[in-house]
């Protein structure tokens, strides 16, 4: 994928998890290094998500998962990219998710989980480097 123009960020909220400040910092944070970001909001489908992202012509999916739900959430928005042929948006997270589930994870094709304590510049450098012009 190459990237042209800012890079386009969709910060989303997936299942009941009913917390959000996480995500609203990181949306800040890539919103003021100069990336565009759409935040969906709270208790969104993965259907709702991929939809959200193929619309917004997205560069990248950011999933903040907080409920343990994180194996299925992230599982189900990677089939429906593969399904849409949208397989080029990098899907990245982060949240409460074990160190045992991180490289099952990656293995599945999350491109990188954030785990508490990870900063935003630590986000911000690692979409630059993976998503943006760089990583092209």
């Amino acid at each position: 994928m190459v990237v042209s123009g800012p890079i386009r960020v969709v910060v989303a909220k997936p299942g009941l998890d009913g917390h959000d400040r996480g995500a609203k910092v990181i949306a800040r944070a890539l919103r003021d290094a100069g990336m565009e970001v759409i935040y969906t909001g709270l208790h969104q489908t993965p259907e709702q998500i991929v939809d959200t992202a193929i619309q917004e012509d997205a560069d990248a999916i950011g999933l903040s998962i907080l409920s343990g739900a994180h194996n299925t959430l992230f599982a189900r928005v990677l089939e429906l990219l593969r399904e849409r042929d949208a397989a080029d948006i990098k899907v990245f997270g982060g949240g409460i998710i074990p160190d045992e589930d991180i490289p099952p994870l990656k293995e599945q094709g999350v491109a990188e989980i954030f785990t508490p304590g990870a900063t935003t510049s630590e986000v911000v450098d690692w979409i630059r480097t993976h998503v943006g012009p760089v990583a092209a």
